[in-house]
């Protein structure tokens, strides 16, 4: 059986010469697979609203009613968590959607998905986290830091709860990175298990053993494969609500909406 995690591995595809950069070091720019998951990834995206948004008909074929509904659903859930500010942030919530999802989809035809590694949804996460305290210092200046005082708890425990609220603010953006990578890798691996499982059976390598565990093998490579298609959306998702949240803590500072 294959080893579930060499489909993790990062193998060059054409090797460059090193470079080294002042502080950095020395910087490796060899083109590797996950540089090319990332590039076919958002050649699909652009290529999707490119074929979405060009010759829009007032009666959507199927190809741009399935762009107007992805539309439509991050619109509304921007508008929702944030409020009336949201629409300044769709572009950005809608571009990470789109992006982290057509690498996840895309993962589950190739050989190598993307947001399986660490180092991408730690991009993601800090790009993230990253735009939150901009659009929080700049929108609230030094009152950014209210954000940490719960007026809403008992004074003397606001300190405490304070506390803990800041941690918690500082925990964001490696929860974000591990529950996307996490998904995606335990996933992945799961499917890869039995679908050795399945070619152990076909070669004959279990012999009579195989005749039993071929059915049961088959059917669940078949249902984790559907399941990895929703988990696929469902996490691309849930970043972008999650996105939606972290904003709508900054950008409604002073006031519930």
């Amino acid at each position: 059986m294959a080893d579930p995690l060499e489909q993790f591995q990062i193998k060059k595809l054409v090797d460059l010469p090193d470079v080294t950069l002042p502080v950095v070091g020395t910087v490796d720019l060899a083109f590797t697979n996950s540089h090319f998951a990332m590039t076919v990834g958002f050649a699909i995206v652009v290529l999707f609203l490119s074929a979405v948004t060009s010759g829009a008909k007032v009666v959507p074929g199927r190809l741009q009613a399935v762009g107007e509904t992805l539309f439509g659903m991050i619109d509304g859930m921007t508008s929702s968590i944030i409020g009336h500010d949201g629409k300044k942030y769709f572009p950005f919530v809608f571009t990470i959607f789109l992006f982290i999802l057509g690498m996840n989809i895309l993962g589950m035809f190739l050989t190598f998905t993307a947001t399986s590694q660490l180092a991408v949804t730690a991009t993601f996460a800090v790009i993230t986290f990253g735009l939150v305290l901009v659009i929080g210092f700049a929108k609230n200046g030094l009152g950014f830091f209210k954000l940490f005082w719960p007026t809403g708890a008992p004074l003397v425990m606001r300190p405490v709860v304070g506390l803990i609220e800041f941690f918690s603010f500082l925990l964001r953006p490696i929860t974000l990175m591990l529950r996307l990578f996490g998904n995606m890798m335990g996933g992945h691996i799961a499917l890869k298990v039995f679908a050795g499982f399945v070619a152990t059976a076909v070669v004959g390598a279990a012999g009579w053993f195989g005749v039993l565990i071929f059915p049961l093998a088959l059917g669940m490579t078949v249902g984790l494969t559907a399941l990895e298609f929703l988990v696929a959306f469902l996490q691309a998702f849930v970043f972008a609500v999650l996105t939606c949240i972290y904003l709508n803590d900054v950008v409604n500072l002073d006031h519930a909406h």
